[in-house]
């Protein structure tokens, strides 16, 4: 072979080792830091059904042998032959080596994610404002989607965190209530973990439990949302197969309608009887996401199709599953509010599942799943989409008391100050709750609900100076031995007057110390400590993530369901992202 060729071929290689450097170094700016670009190359054919290189392969293809071109163009004509077949075997055989990878700089996060504004409940003193009056709430969305933000590796937005909802995530083994009671309520009393001069008090409702067979017949509407902002894995994908789960679960008696919206609304199945699975699971599969977000019109027609299959004494409910990002139509908050409240008259409730993240509209889900007399979860994983629809799925689905409202008036001559932990935005005026027209929580079969106090006993130094002209002098008479005075307000499901019950609290019955209290007690208030510290941890003193995590592992019980293994998971997370160090402290 003349030099001429040799030198010219010798050009070509050249050249076509550059090209393909240049490529990988292209190809590797978007990689995330550590992963190699023949490893990406792996991993693309991988996804496109092509054979994956072995481990030994991707070893052998860091080297190139450079050398080996150089050195046939100074042999002789036979071996300079034999030396180009051999290279040019090489370099077919072996893709090139990879260039080094600039480390991944993470790009700022566009964050359109909603929440509404919470201002914490504010100390109150006794003698000025004795009644305290709330809405139950047995949402449980706040928490799974703070559990998501802290496994994507940042903390929360204060307003992210609501705290009852974090506590009202958990069961409690509260005890079942007696003759044929809708629910019963359980309080206790013990120090509070963050202040020896604070005192807790708990109360805990458990509702009635009706088994899965002995529900009522159940008319389903599925909203989907299958817009745009719904294609990533976490939103459609993760959407269908949640809800397949309580497609699983219907029995021939049941039926269910799914309805989509995007750019505009679709009637994708008529109402179809659970006996027909495939035939809804195969509706759910041909779900694709594209286009913009028509939610308001989604909406109205699945009340119209629920109201047109209503089943009278049955469970007639809406799942509307989205992230919340309504961009056509009525958009705006307080109409869609307006219009699942209106709507909630007709015996249909509204439940709303949210899904995503980035475009997230929490702020909404929860919202209308209140004014719909539903309630509001977030699915961020396959498990928490097996609690809410599987094993949590008769209260889920079945409602055993409607517009539940608590109020507590405290005795002055044994309470001084008060707060409510959580529950800013369903707070009510003390008026409201003999109003049978002022809309509260419901509870669902088998929920439990908590609500925890921090009260200031007397003779314990409070936290807010009494008025210098008021008076202190209270009449307390003879019931001195009265911690306050509990009342609780519910309608029947298809009711519109209110019932009352009533309990005194007795100030002897609270535990002289923190650990003496019970299991529940203790780790229910672990979750409020770790609740408030996300938010900054206003009330909660010198207690550190370390205490709550001590509190949680000591209170941790049984964990059928490993929900609390998982908080305190959570809870050292927390601690790493907020310190920047790793705790150390196994949660096993």
């Amino acid at each position: 072979m003349n030099p001429l060729f040799n030198r010219t071929l010798l050009c070509c290689l050249l050249l076509l080792t550059a090209c393909s450097s240049q490529n990988q170094t292209t190809t590797g700016q978007n990689l995330p830091t550590g992963a190699s670009v023949a490893q990406h190359e792996v991993d693309a054919k991988d996804k496109s059904g092509e054979p994956a290189l072995k481990k030994d392969e991707l070893s052998a293809a860091g080297t190139i042998l450079p050398n080996k071109i150089m050195d046939s163009a100074v042999a002789s004509p036979a071996e300079s032959k034999r030396a180009n077949l051999g290279v040019m075997r090489e370099m077919v055989a072996a893709p090139a080596a990879p260039m080094a990878v600039m480390p991944y700089m993470q790009q700022p996060r566009e964050e359109r994610e909603q929440y509404g504004k919470i201002v914490e409940n504010p100390i109150k003193l006794v003698a000025e404002a004795p009644v305290s009056t709330f809405s139950i709430d047995v949402d449980t969305g706040g928490y799974s989607n703070v559990r998501r933000m802290l496994n994507e590796g940042r903390l929360p937005p204060a307003d992210a965190v609501r705290v009852e909802e974090m506590i009202n995530y958990f069961p409690y083994a509260y005890a079942l209530p007696k003759d044929n009671a809708p629910f019963a309520v359980h309080t206790e009393m013990a120090p509070a973990p963050w202040n020896k001069n604070r005192t807790l008090l708990r109360i805990g409702i458990k509702g009635q439990d009706i088994a899965k067979t002995s529900l009522p017949p159940s008319n389903l509407v599925f909203l989907v949302d299958v817009s745009g902002s719904m294609e990533s894995p976490k939103s459609l994908p993760l959407l269908k197969s949640a809800l397949k789960f309580l497609v699983n679960q219907l029995r021939p008696q049941d039926r269910v309608s799914l309805v989509t919206y995007a750019s505009g609304t679709q009637v994708v199945l008529e109402p179809t009887s659970g006996a027909h699975k495939s035939r809804i699971i195969a509706a759910l599969d041909n779900l694709r996401a594209g286009g913009s977000t028509s939610g308001a019109a989604g909406i109205a027609l699945a009340y119209s199709m629920a109201e047109q299959s209503y089943i009278k004494g049955g469970i007639n409910r809406i799942f509307l599953a989205t992230d919340g990002d309504f961009n056509v139509g009525i958009t705006n908050f307080d109409e869609l509010k307006n219009m699942a409240e209106e709507k909630r008259k007709s015996g249909v409730s509204l439940s709303t599942l949210g899904f995503g993240m980035g475009n997230y509209n929490e702020q909404l889900m929860e919202q209308l799943a209140d004014a719909g007399n539903g309630n509001y979860s977030y699915i961020d994983t396959l498990n928490e989409g097996q609690k809410v629809l599987v094993d949590e799925m008769t209260s889920t689905l079945a409602t055993i008391a409607k517009d539940v409202k608590i109020q507590i008036e405290f005795n002055p001559n044994v309470v001084s100050e008060y707060r409510l932990v959580g529950y800013e935005n369903r707070m009510l005026n003390r008026e409201d709750f003999n109003n049978d027209k002022v809309d509260a929580g419901e509870v669902g079969a088998g929920h439990t609900v908590t609500a925890i106090y921090e009260l200031t006993l007397k003779g314990n130094a409070g936290s807010v100076n009494p008025l210098r002209y008021g008076s202190e002098k209270v009449s307390g008479g003879g019931k001195t031995g009265e911690l306050g005075f509990l009342r609780l307000r519910y309608k029947a499901p298809d009711g519109d007057v209110s019932k009352l019950m009533e309990w005194p609290l007795q100030h002897q019955d609270a535990k002289p110390a923190f650990d003496q209290a019970s299991t529940e007690f203790r780790f229910a208030a672990a979750v409020a400590a770790f609740g408030q510290q996300l938010r900054g941890g206003a009330h909660t003193g010198e207690m550190g993530y370390d205490d709550i995590a001590k509190i949680a592992a000591e209170a941790r019980g049984t964990d059928a369901f490993g929900y609390r293994g998982e908080f305190l998971r959570l809870v050292h997370l927390a601690q790493s992202l907020s310190t920047g160090k790793p705790t150390g402290v196994s949660v096993d």
